[in-house]
């Protein structure tokens, strides 16, 4: 007599795992972060390296202490560490790399119940913790420094800058494209005029030769990661795409009206973290919306609220704080973006 088995849904199963999902989003990003090592130098994969390892370290700390198994062999801690470290300059201290990976695996997942309980991404509210508290090491930038290049730092210079906490002044820059586009037109100069000073173009821009966080590299190696992701669809299309949308569709209008004031959608596009924050940060399956409607929604919040704060912000970047405030959102939307299930009456309260 053959036997009916009964389970839970889901009943179909794409053969995915979440280390699998994990490792996909880590080969998704080695491009840029080789690149960002290649610009930077030693110092960069110094930062990196801590700040994965302090990740993967507090999480099986952390988990032991909970009576846990050990679940590193997930990758989601190495992937936290990895993005986390990209949102830092190139010269960070090891001792804020270090707080800042105890502070996203312990405050940012674990306080939560670990992975998949977070309400935010666990790597940039430790990035938003360590800008606020360390605000002079989260927004020194060093120029560019490429590892076999004549200005390049040796190993041990680097580990005297990172450790040490030696920092050659000479390849210390005022800001970044942001903030000197912000600084300075807040001065009354033009667009123009406040870009001159450290010969911004948007060539630089897309390769990655400008001062920034390690996850301001290139654009374009960013973009090509998350292409990747669209094909393995580890993610969809929706959010990243609303995302840009809702920061370069607003950048664009206020060009239009004064580009002596307001910088072009490509400037917007190329600095900063939005590349990085649209396909990477926003896109995290535990902290963004499921459905089609929501995604959608959390997209284009993410994108305006990333040109609202960069405009008229105390900061002159907002990738981080719009993705961690549309991240509080996502329950509300969720629950007005459900669809009705099938034979049941739409309630009042569902859109």
């Amino acid at each position: 007599m053959s036997q009916l088995l009964f389970s839970s849904s889901p009943h179909v199963h794409d053969g995915d795992s979440i280390p699998q999902v994990m490792q996909s989003v880590i080969w998704a990003l080695m491009p840029a972060t080789a690149l960002a090592v290649m610009i930077f130098g030693w110092p960069a994969l110094l930062v990196i390296s801590i700040t994965t390892i302090a990740c993967v370290v507090s999480e099986h700390v952390f988990l032991r202490i909970r009576n846990r198994a050990s679940a590193i062999d997930d990758r989601s801690a190495a992937l936290t560490g990895l993005l986390l470290a990209l949102t830092l300059p190139p010269h960070t201290p090891w001792w804020v790399c270090v707080a800042g990976g105890v502070f996203a695996i312990a405050i940012g997942k674990q306080l939560y119940g670990g992975l998949g309980h977070n309400v935010f991404n666990p790597a940039l509210i430790a990035r938003i913790f360590l800008l606020i508290s360390f605000p002079v090491e989260l927004t020194s930038w060093p120029s560019p420094a490429p590892l076999f290049g004549e200005h390049a730092l040796s190993l041990s210079q680097a580990m005297a800058v990172i450790f040490g906490g030696m920092s050659p002044a000479d390849v210390i820059t005022s800001a970044t494209p942001l903030g000197q586009y912000r600084t300075e037109t807040g001065l009354g100069k033009t667009v123009v005029e406040a870009l001159s000073g450290i010969h911004y173009d948007h060539v630089k821009a897309a390769g990655g030769l400008i001062g920034g966080s390690l996850g301001e590299t290139s654009a374009v190696l960013l973009a090509g990661g998350g292409l990747y992701l669209l094909f393995k669809r580890v993610i969809t299309w929706r959010i990243p795409l609303t995302t840009f949308a809702g920061c370069l569709i607003p950048a664009l209008i206020f060009w239009m009206v004064d580009p002596n004031k307001y910088a072009d959608p490509v400037f917007h596009l190329l600095t900063g973290g939005l590349v990085l924050g649209a396909f990477f940060m926003a896109t995290d399956m535990v902290t963004s919306p499921v459905t089609p409607r929501g995604q959608v929604i959390f997209g284009l919040g993410c994108g305006l609220l990333t040109y609202i704060i960069r405009t008229w912000g105390g900061y002159p970047e907002g990738v981080s704080f719009a993705i961690v405030l549309m991240n509080a959102a996502v329950p509300l939307i969720d629950q007005y973006t459900r669809p009705v299930v099938y034979g049941a009456a739409r309630k009042p309260n569902q859109a």
